[in-house]
């Protein structure tokens, strides 16, 4: 099919250290040029990020230090990133809660004036989640093939809940469970503890503030010390556990800060 086009479309993807757009670098771009009359032009390039890229990020791209250790960084090749992008519109999946924004910071970081507000921008994943539902009532239909009736009354949602659970279950069981990134967690079974283990393995707190690593260590997974054993910045950095108890931090986050602090200080 023929994309109707007025504009150049670039679909890009980047792969990158992290998801802290405010941090976080680029280690490769992908990106695809469509032309009104249909031609295309690929084109792909690995970064250096200038700064370390975390195990946790390389585990999911491929991409280690060494592999871009002597490539350009990005402000070595934002010139002419932005005239290769020069009057295009931008496409991907995803890309407006991430790749855009990283993208503008990166140019920012790099003296380029890159704007965006005379641009389409067209997200795949949002006509995905607008034209495939991921409601209760589109899983109560995927799964049992029955129409929802009083959506939104306690009972029946309920009951449609318990329907759909039995269902994924008979459905899925003995396959292979992926996260969104594509990483395997395990094979699902029917066994509530391990399915428990299988969709709750990252997460320390109910709020993600702090999860496991690769490794099993508790991690912080916010702000300045995101991807640091939290047991190194307790031992370190004190003051940041009073300010995490005194900010605006879920009570579950607060309480297993503390059963970490605890668990430390008896370790001792």
């Amino acid at each position: 099919m023929k994309l109707n086009l007025k504009n150049p479309l670039v679909v890009f993807d980047l792969e990158t250290t992290g998801t802290n757009t405010s941090h976080d670098r680029i280690v490769e771009i992908a990106l695809i040029k469509i032309m009104p009359d249909g031609e295309e032009i690929e084109k792909v390039r690995k970064i250096n990020p200038t700064i370390p890229i975390p195990l946790e990020a390389s585990l999911i791209h491929g991409i280690y230090d060494d592999d871009v250790k002597d490539e350009p960084s990005f402000r070595q090749v934002a010139r002419s990133m932005a005239q290769f992008l020069e009057g295009c519109d931008l496409a991907g999946f995803n890309i407006l809660k991430f790749d855009v924004p990283l993208l503008v910071e990166e140019f920012l970081r790099s003296d380029v004036d890159f704007e965006v507000d005379n641009r389409r921008l067209l997200d795949a994943q949002k006509i995905f989640h607008m034209m495939e539902k991921r409601n209760l009532t589109a899983a109560y239909k995927f799964y049992c093939d029955k129409t929802l009736e009083n959506a939104h009354s306690a009972l029946a949602d309920t009951r449609a809940t318990r329907d759909v659970f039995k269902a994924q279950i008979e459905r899925y069981e003995g396959q292979s469970l992926t996260d969104m990134l594509g990483q395997e967690l395990g094979t699902l079974e029917n066994d509530m503890d391990k399915i428990h283990d299988l969709i709750n393995q990252r997460m320390v707190d109910l709020a993600g503030r702090i999860v496991y690593n690769e490794k099993g260590l508790e991690v912080f997974n916010f702000g300045k010390h995101k991807g640091k054993p939290v047991s190194d910045i307790l031992a370190q950095e004190p003051s940041f556990y009073d300010w995490m108890m005194k900010g605006d931090f879920p009570l579950d986050t607060k309480r297993k800060l503390t059963q970490l602090r605890l668990r430390n200080f008896n370790a001792r």
